[in-house]
């Protein structure tokens, strides 16, 4: 089953976080970021993997989420 282009987008949002930290957070500027990047943080937020619909930081599920997204690409890029 290919990955749709909300995934794709939820994948890229998740991949800006940094997952050595749970003190970084990201902020998805609605005048500056993409629809698509913002609906993905909306999505994502309400998914539970980030604390607010706008970026905010990473929840418990969403760092483990990170740390597989990472994961995914090293293997990928390999």
């Amino acid at each position: 089953m290919p990955f749709s282009p909300d995934t794709i987008a939820e994948l890229n949002l998740l991949s800006q976080f940094e997952s050595s930290s749970g003190q970084a957070g990201i902020k998805v500027h609605k005048s500056g970021a993409s629809p698509e990047t913002v609906q993905a943080a909306e999505r994502l937020f309400a998914k539970g993997l980030i604390t607010r619909d706008d970026g905010g930081y990473l929840t418990p599920m969403g760092s483990e989420a990170v740390e597989l997204t990472q994961k995914l690409q090293s293997i990928l890029t390999t």
